[in-house]
C-alpha cells in the first residue's frame, strides 16, 4: 500500500501563493476577514512559516508552505474522544466532519498547529457559489478541519485508473497546491515507492522535517536551502 507524503523544495519555492491559492479554491474554504485573521480564526489549509535568520546586518526570512504533515504518528488522533479523526489509506489524516463535537482536543494536540475550528458559520459572496467544489463537502460552524491532501482526488484517480484497467501512475494523484506551484517546488507522491521523486528526495542529506524529536512521523518534508 501506498504511504502518501509531500517533498517541499525551499530552494525553489519564492511564496508567491499560489498553493494556498489553490487550496482554498479546491476544498471550498470560506474567505476570511481582517477581524478573523486578527483573532487567529481563519482558515487556511495551506498557510505560510516564517523562519527568521537574524545575524545582522544579513538578516533572511525564509518561507515554508505548510500543510497537515499527515503525520505516521498522530497525536490529534489519539486525543480525539469520538474518533472523528483517524489515519486511513496511504497514511492520509482524515476527518469525519459529522462526528466532530467540537471539543477541540485534537486542535491542542496537533504540535504543527494546521487543524482549524469553525467558530462561524461559512459564508461565500454570491458570486463564487457556482464555483464550490462538488467534491468537497462544506464544513459547518463548530466543527474542526484540515488539509486532506486532496483525498478526493485519490479516489478519482483509482476510478480512473481501473476504468482504463492499469495500475496508477505516478502523475494520476496530485494535489491542488503541488499542481498549482508555478516553481514546481511542490512534489508528491508515494515515500515508500522507488519509481517515485519523493522517494529520492525524502532521503537527500537537504531534506528536514520540522520538530522531529516530537516523533510524530510528518510526511511532509522541507528540502534545505543553499546547499
Amino acid at each position: 500500500m501506498a504511504r502518501w507524503g509531500m517533498v517541499i523544495d525551499l530552494d525553489k519555492c519564492n511564496g508567491c501563493g499560489a498553493c494556498a491559492v489553490a487550496c482554498i479554491a479546491e476544498n471550498n474554504i470560506a474567505p476570511s476577514n481582517p477581524q478573523w485573521f486578527r483573532q487567529g480564526r481563519s482558515i487556511r489549509w495551506m498557510d505560510y512559516l516564517i523562519e527568521k535568520e537574524e545575524h545582522y546586518p544579513e538578516v533572511k526570512k525564509k518561507i515554508l508552505p505548510r500543510p497537515c504533515f499527515h503525520c505516521d504518528e498522530p497525536p490529534c488522533i489519539k486525543v480525539c474522544p469520538v474518533r472523528a479523526t483517524f489515519k486511513g489509506e496511504g497514511g492520509i489524516v482524515g476527518q469525519v466532519y459529522p462526528r466532530c463535537i467540537g471539543c477541540r482536543y485534537c486542535t491542542t494536540a496537533c504540535p504543527y498547529t494546521v487543524r482549524y475550528f469553525n467558530w462561524f458559520v461559512p459564508d461565500w459572496p454570491d458570486e463564487m457559489k457556482p464555483m464550490f467544489n462538488p467534491d468537497v463537502s462544506v464544513r459547518p460552524k463548530g466543527v474542526v478541519e484540515k488539509c486532506t491532501f486532496c483525498h478526493h482526488r485519490l479516489q478519482k484517480a483509482k476510478d480512473r485508473a481501473r476504468f482504463e484497467k492499469r495500475e496508477m501512475r505516478e502523475d494520476d494523484y496530485i494535489p491542488a497546491c503541488a499542481e498549482a506551484c508555478p516553481a514546481k517546488a511542490i512534489y508528491f507522491g508515494d515515500l515508500d515507492n522507488p519509481e517515485h521523486k519523493v522517494f529520492t528526495l525524502s532521503k537527500s542529506r537537504r531534506v528536514r522535517r520540522l520538530l522531529e524529536d516530537l516523533g510524530t512521523e510528518p510526511k511532509v518534508f522541507y528540502l534545505s536551502e543553499g546547499e
